[in-house]
Protein backbone atom coordinates (compact mmCIF):
# COMPACT_ATOMS: atom_id res chain seq x y z
CA UNK A 1 0.00 0.00 0.00
CA UNK A 2 2.85 2.35 0.81
CA UNK A 3 6.46 2.23 -0.31
CA UNK A 4 7.88 4.41 2.48
CA UNK A 5 9.75 2.24 4.96
CA UNK A 6 12.10 4.66 6.71
CA UNK A 7 13.23 8.26 7.00
CA UNK A 8 15.75 8.00 4.17
CA UNK A 9 13.27 6.52 1.70
CA UNK A 10 13.03 8.55 -1.47
CA UNK A 11 10.58 9.44 -4.21
CA UNK A 12 12.10 9.35 -7.70
CA UNK A 13 11.19 12.58 -9.49
CA UNK A 14 10.46 12.38 -13.21
CA UNK A 15 13.99 13.52 -14.09
CA UNK A 16 15.48 10.61 -12.12
CA UNK A 17 16.55 12.59 -9.04
CA UNK A 18 15.71 10.89 -5.74
CA UNK A 19 14.04 13.15 -3.16
CA UNK A 20 13.41 12.14 0.47
CA UNK A 21 9.74 11.63 1.36
CA UNK A 22 10.14 13.38 4.70
CA UNK A 23 11.92 16.65 5.40
CA UNK A 24 12.12 19.59 7.75
CA UNK A 25 10.24 22.76 6.81
CA UNK A 26 11.88 25.88 8.24
CA UNK A 27 9.24 28.55 7.57
CA UNK A 28 9.12 31.17 10.37
CA UNK A 29 12.30 29.80 11.95
CA UNK A 30 14.01 33.15 12.49
CA UNK A 31 15.50 32.81 15.96
CA UNK A 32 19.07 31.94 15.02
CA UNK A 33 19.93 29.74 18.00
CA UNK A 34 16.59 27.92 17.98
CA UNK A 35 16.68 27.33 14.23
CA UNK A 36 20.27 26.09 14.35
CA UNK A 37 19.46 23.63 17.16
CA UNK A 38 16.38 22.40 15.28
CA UNK A 39 18.28 21.84 12.03
CA UNK A 40 21.17 20.05 13.73
CA UNK A 41 18.69 17.87 15.66
CA UNK A 42 16.85 17.06 12.43
CA UNK A 43 20.02 15.95 10.62
CA UNK A 44 21.05 13.94 13.70
CA UNK A 45 17.62 12.28 13.73
CA UNK A 46 18.06 11.22 10.11
CA UNK A 47 16.27 13.94 8.12
CA UNK A 48 17.98 14.48 4.79
CA UNK A 49 15.63 17.07 3.24
CA UNK A 50 15.56 20.71 4.40
CA UNK A 51 13.07 23.08 2.78
CA UNK A 52 13.82 26.81 2.94
CA UNK A 53 13.07 29.87 0.79
CA UNK A 54 14.46 33.34 0.20
CA UNK A 55 11.34 34.74 1.87
CA UNK A 56 11.98 32.80 5.09
CA UNK A 57 15.11 34.85 5.72
CA UNK A 58 16.98 31.85 7.12
CA UNK A 59 18.90 30.39 4.18
CA UNK A 60 22.15 31.48 5.89
CA UNK A 61 21.15 29.43 8.96
CA UNK A 62 20.48 26.34 6.85
CA UNK A 63 23.90 26.80 5.26
CA UNK A 64 25.60 27.11 8.64
CA UNK A 65 23.91 23.97 10.03
CA UNK A 66 24.91 21.98 6.94
CA UNK A 67 28.52 23.22 7.11
CA UNK A 68 28.82 22.61 10.86
CA UNK A 69 27.37 19.11 10.76
CA UNK A 70 29.71 16.23 9.95
CA UNK A 71 27.35 14.95 7.23
CA UNK A 72 28.44 15.22 3.60
CA UNK A 73 26.53 17.94 1.72
CA UNK A 74 25.79 15.43 -1.04
CA UNK A 75 23.78 13.29 1.35
CA UNK A 76 21.38 16.16 1.91
CA UNK A 77 18.57 17.49 -0.26
CA UNK A 78 18.25 21.28 -0.01
CA UNK A 79 15.27 23.14 -1.47
CA UNK A 80 14.83 26.90 -1.82
CA UNK A 81 12.35 29.14 -3.65
CA UNK A 82 12.31 32.39 -5.58
CA UNK A 83 10.09 35.01 -3.93
CA UNK A 84 7.33 36.99 -5.67
CA UNK A 85 9.14 40.34 -5.76
CA UNK A 86 12.15 38.63 -7.42
CA UNK A 87 10.20 37.02 -10.25
CA UNK A 88 10.94 37.61 -13.94
CA UNK A 89 13.83 36.20 -15.98
CA UNK A 90 16.85 38.31 -14.99
CA UNK A 91 15.51 38.94 -11.50
CA UNK A 92 15.18 35.20 -10.85
CA UNK A 93 18.74 34.50 -11.99
CA UNK A 94 19.93 37.19 -9.58
CA UNK A 95 17.74 35.86 -6.76
CA UNK A 96 19.14 32.36 -7.27
CA UNK A 97 22.71 33.68 -7.00
CA UNK A 98 21.73 35.45 -3.80
CA UNK A 99 20.20 32.27 -2.36
CA UNK A 100 23.33 30.27 -3.16
CA UNK A 101 25.41 32.98 -1.50
CA UNK A 102 23.23 32.96 1.62
CA UNK A 103 23.41 29.16 1.78
CA UNK A 104 27.12 29.23 0.91
CA UNK A 105 26.60 26.32 -1.49
CA UNK A 106 27.53 25.80 -5.12
CA UNK A 107 24.32 24.05 -6.12
CA UNK A 108 20.74 23.41 -4.96
CA UNK A 109 18.90 20.10 -5.13
CA UNK A 110 15.55 21.72 -5.86
CA UNK A 111 14.53 25.27 -6.74
CA UNK A 112 10.88 26.31 -6.83
CA UNK A 113 8.74 29.19 -8.09
CA UNK A 114 7.22 30.19 -4.72
CA UNK A 115 3.86 31.51 -6.03
CA UNK A 116 2.36 31.86 -9.53
CA UNK A 117 2.80 35.62 -9.91
CA UNK A 118 0.56 36.74 -12.78
CA UNK A 119 2.35 37.81 -15.95
CA UNK A 120 5.67 36.76 -14.44
CA UNK A 121 5.78 33.07 -13.59
CA UNK A 122 6.50 31.95 -17.17
CA UNK A 123 9.59 34.18 -17.38
CA UNK A 124 10.59 32.97 -13.92
CA UNK A 125 10.22 29.39 -15.12
CA UNK A 126 12.39 30.13 -18.16
CA UNK A 127 15.13 31.25 -15.75
CA UNK A 128 14.73 28.03 -13.73
CA UNK A 129 15.05 26.01 -16.95
CA UNK A 130 18.33 27.79 -17.66
CA UNK A 131 19.64 27.09 -14.13
CA UNK A 132 18.68 23.44 -14.56
CA UNK A 133 20.42 23.23 -17.95
CA UNK A 134 23.52 24.82 -16.43
CA UNK A 135 23.55 22.14 -13.74
CA UNK A 136 23.51 24.48 -10.72
CA UNK A 137 20.21 22.97 -9.61
CA UNK A 138 19.40 19.26 -9.81
CA UNK A 139 15.63 19.68 -10.19
CA UNK A 140 13.12 22.50 -10.69
CA UNK A 141 9.51 22.77 -9.65
CA UNK A 142 6.70 25.03 -8.54
CA UNK A 143 4.79 25.84 -5.39
CA UNK A 144 1.15 26.88 -4.90
CA UNK A 145 0.17 26.24 -8.52
CA UNK A 146 -3.45 25.34 -9.30
CA UNK A 147 -4.26 23.07 -12.28
CA UNK A 148 -4.87 26.06 -14.55
CA UNK A 149 -1.45 27.53 -13.68
CA UNK A 150 0.22 24.21 -14.48
CA UNK A 151 -1.65 23.87 -17.79
CA UNK A 152 -0.62 27.40 -18.72
CA UNK A 153 3.00 26.76 -17.78
CA UNK A 154 3.22 23.45 -19.64
CA UNK A 155 2.02 25.07 -22.87
CA UNK A 156 5.25 27.09 -23.18
CA UNK A 157 7.86 25.20 -21.22
CA UNK A 158 10.81 23.06 -22.22
CA UNK A 159 11.06 21.35 -18.83
CA UNK A 160 8.10 20.06 -16.85
CA UNK A 161 8.09 20.84 -13.10
CA UNK A 162 9.19 17.79 -11.11
CA UNK A 163 7.04 18.82 -8.15
CA UNK A 164 4.22 21.07 -6.97
CA UNK A 165 4.47 22.07 -3.31
CA UNK A 166 1.03 23.07 -2.01
CA UNK A 167 -1.00 23.45 1.16
CA UNK A 168 -2.34 19.96 1.78
CA UNK A 169 -3.84 18.29 4.86
CA UNK A 170 -7.02 16.35 5.76
CA UNK A 171 -9.20 19.50 5.62
CA UNK A 172 -7.75 20.42 2.21
CA UNK A 173 -7.00 17.16 0.44
CA UNK A 174 -6.68 18.69 -3.07
CA UNK A 175 -7.87 15.52 -4.85
CA UNK A 176 -8.35 17.03 -8.36
CA UNK A 177 -4.92 18.68 -8.20
CA UNK A 178 -3.29 15.50 -6.89
CA UNK A 179 -4.90 13.46 -9.67
CA UNK A 180 -3.79 15.96 -12.30
CA UNK A 181 -0.21 15.95 -11.01
CA UNK A 182 -0.11 12.18 -10.80
CA UNK A 183 -1.35 11.90 -14.39
CA UNK A 184 1.38 14.33 -15.49
CA UNK A 185 4.12 12.72 -13.40
CA UNK A 186 4.52 15.77 -11.16
CA UNK A 187 5.20 14.88 -7.51
CA UNK A 188 3.09 16.46 -4.77
CA UNK A 189 4.65 17.93 -1.66
CA UNK A 190 2.60 19.19 1.28
CA UNK A 191 3.45 22.36 3.09
CA UNK A 192 1.54 22.76 6.34
CA UNK A 193 0.92 18.97 6.33
CA UNK A 194 -0.42 19.21 9.89
CA UNK A 195 -2.66 22.21 9.12
CA UNK A 196 -0.77 24.29 11.69
CA UNK A 197 -2.03 21.96 14.41
CA UNK A 198 -5.66 22.98 13.81
CA UNK A 199 -6.77 19.34 13.59
CA UNK A 200 -5.68 18.35 17.09
CA UNK A 201 -9.27 18.03 18.34
CA UNK A 202 -10.70 16.28 15.27
CA UNK A 203 -12.58 13.22 16.70
CA UNK A 204 -11.82 10.88 13.77
CA UNK A 205 -8.10 11.57 14.04
CA UNK A 206 -8.11 11.18 17.81
CA UNK A 207 -9.92 7.88 17.51
CA UNK A 208 -7.37 6.62 14.94
CA UNK A 209 -4.49 7.88 17.06
CA UNK A 210 -5.83 5.87 19.99
CA UNK A 211 -6.34 2.81 17.79
CA UNK A 212 -2.73 2.84 16.57
CA UNK A 213 -1.12 4.09 19.79
CA UNK A 214 0.16 7.18 17.97
CA UNK A 215 -0.30 10.96 18.16
CA UNK A 216 -2.77 12.80 15.91
CA UNK A 217 0.22 14.37 14.11
CA UNK A 218 1.73 10.96 13.39
CA UNK A 219 -1.59 9.69 12.01
CA UNK A 220 -1.88 12.70 9.68
CA UNK A 221 1.71 12.38 8.47
CA UNK A 222 1.25 8.65 7.88
CA UNK A 223 -1.90 9.43 5.84
CA UNK A 224 0.20 11.75 3.64
CA UNK A 225 2.88 9.10 3.14
CA UNK A 226 0.34 6.44 2.19
CA UNK A 227 -0.94 8.87 -0.46
CA UNK A 228 2.69 9.15 -1.69
CA UNK A 229 2.88 12.80 -0.68
CA UNK A 230 6.25 14.29 0.23
CA UNK A 231 6.00 16.07 3.59
CA UNK A 232 7.94 18.84 5.33
CA UNK A 233 6.53 19.17 8.87
CA UNK A 234 7.96 22.16 10.71
CA UNK A 235 9.12 22.16 14.30
CA UNK A 236 11.82 23.79 16.37
CA UNK A 237 11.47 21.29 19.23
CA UNK A 238 13.88 18.33 19.04
CA UNK A 239 11.34 15.99 20.69
CA UNK A 240 8.68 16.96 18.12
CA UNK A 241 11.20 16.61 15.31
CA UNK A 242 11.74 13.05 16.54
CA UNK A 243 7.99 12.37 16.93
CA UNK A 244 7.32 13.58 13.38
CA UNK A 245 9.43 10.77 11.98
CA UNK A 246 8.19 7.84 14.05
CA UNK A 247 5.90 6.96 11.19
CA UNK A 248 7.24 3.66 9.96
CA UNK A 249 6.13 1.14 12.55
CA UNK A 250 2.39 1.28 11.81
CA UNK A 251 0.10 1.34 8.80
CA UNK A 252 -3.32 2.88 8.30
CA UNK A 253 -5.88 0.49 6.86
CA UNK A 254 -7.89 1.27 3.76
CA UNK A 255 -10.82 2.06 6.04
CA UNK A 256 -8.68 4.41 8.16
CA UNK A 257 -7.53 6.19 4.99
CA UNK A 258 -11.11 6.59 3.78
CA UNK A 259 -12.15 8.07 7.12
CA UNK A 260 -9.38 10.66 6.91
CA UNK A 261 -10.11 11.36 3.23
CA UNK A 262 -13.72 12.09 4.22
CA UNK A 263 -12.60 14.98 6.48
CA UNK A 264 -11.93 17.22 3.48
CA UNK A 265 -13.70 20.61 3.64
CA UNK A 266 -11.60 22.41 1.00
CA UNK A 267 -10.54 24.63 3.89
CA UNK A 268 -7.36 26.65 3.55
CA UNK A 269 -5.36 28.09 6.43
CA UNK A 270 -2.92 29.76 4.03
CA UNK A 271 -3.56 31.99 1.01
CA UNK A 272 -5.42 30.85 -2.11
CA UNK A 273 -3.03 31.18 -5.08
CA UNK A 274 -5.86 32.72 -7.12
CA UNK A 275 -6.43 35.47 -4.56
CA UNK A 276 -2.93 36.14 -3.33
CA UNK A 277 -1.83 39.75 -3.13
CA UNK A 278 1.37 39.64 -5.16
Amino acid sequence: MNPVKNLQDTFTLHNGVAMPYVGLGVYKMTDEAEAYTAMMAAIDTGYRLIDTAAFYDNEHMVGKAVRDHSIDRQELFITSKVWNSDQGYDETLRAFEQSLKQLDMDYLDLYLVHWPVKEKYKETWRALERLYQEGVVRAIGVSNFHIHHLEDLLMDSVEKPVINQVELHPYLSQVPLRNYCQKNNIAIEAWSPLARNRLADEPVLNQLAKKHGKSVSQVILRWHLQHQTIIIPKSVHPERIQENVNLFDFELTLEDMKQIDALNKNERFGADPDHFDF
